[in-house]
């Protein structure tokens, strides 16, 4: 069984995911506000964690930036704000994905069991591919680690993902609905700007090689350029 953390002050929310989980038998574990919620992830063996934003205490933005310090855990933003700065900021503080509210609790089960099935199907995939080196890059996919110049490079898990999806097939041209579909797990219902924030965070964290590994191709999508 999953177990998934939710930290939000508004009762009925979380009264409504839990019997939705229920459903799927996934264990959920509920804080009413960002500071019980810090200290529950802190403490729990977790699959992944959904933040609201607007709490009172601390709010979902810190809750994560704080999260991210010592855990690379996935995580889901639960916002009633709609404005992009808003969505896209969420993203750079390194959460996975975000859902506004209202929100459908089966749409929001769907994003989440997605990301839960990833997890579960890691070690099957990388039983079958070990790694990929191009010139000064190394991706690995059993240690989930990206090595540039002899130095590991820290991913958060849909950053890496995002970067081994690409690499896995070099030359071909991805749009971001297919990047949304292929490494989210779920069809395209969102902001196509959360595949651009990723792209954005996975090249600075590539910025030691010389050459732009991902390419843009104006108008379509992105590729990764290099044979390895």
């Amino acid at each position: 069984m999953f177990k998934v953390l939710i930290a939000d002050d508004d009762q009925n929310v979380r009264e409504i995911i839990r019997y939705y989980f229920e459903q799927h038998n996934i264990e959920l574990i509920e804080a009413p506000d960002g500071i019980e919620g810090l200290e529950l992830a802190k403490k729990e063996s977790l699959d992944l964690i959904i933040l609201d934003i607007m709490m009172t205490s601390m709010d979902g933005y810190d809750v994560c930036r704080e999260i991210r310090k010592f855990s690379d855990v996935p995580i889901v933003m639960l916002t009633a704000k709609g404005e992009e700065f808003d969505r896209v900021l969420g993203l750079e503080l390194g959460a996975d994905d975000y859902i506004t509210k209202p929100f459908s609790p089966r749409e929001l089960v769907a994003r989440i069991k997605a990301i839960l099935r990833r997890i579960e199907s890691k070690d099957q995939t990388n039983q079958r591919i070990s790694r990929y080196i191009y010139h000064d890059i190394e991706i690995n996919l059993n240690r989930r680690e990206v090595i540039v110049k002899g130095e590991k490079i820290n991913f958060r898990p849909k950053e890496f993902d995002l970067l081994a999806f690409l690499a896995k097939s070099p030359g071909n041209v991805y749009t971001r609905e297919q990047l949304l579909e292929q490494v989210w797990e779920y069809n395209f219902i969102g902001d196509i700007r959360t595949v651009d924030v990723h792209i954005k965070k996975v090249r600075q964290k590539l910025k030691k090689v010389s050459y732009d590994l991902i390419e843009t191709v104006w108008g379509v999508g992105y590729k990764f350029e290099g044979r390895f």
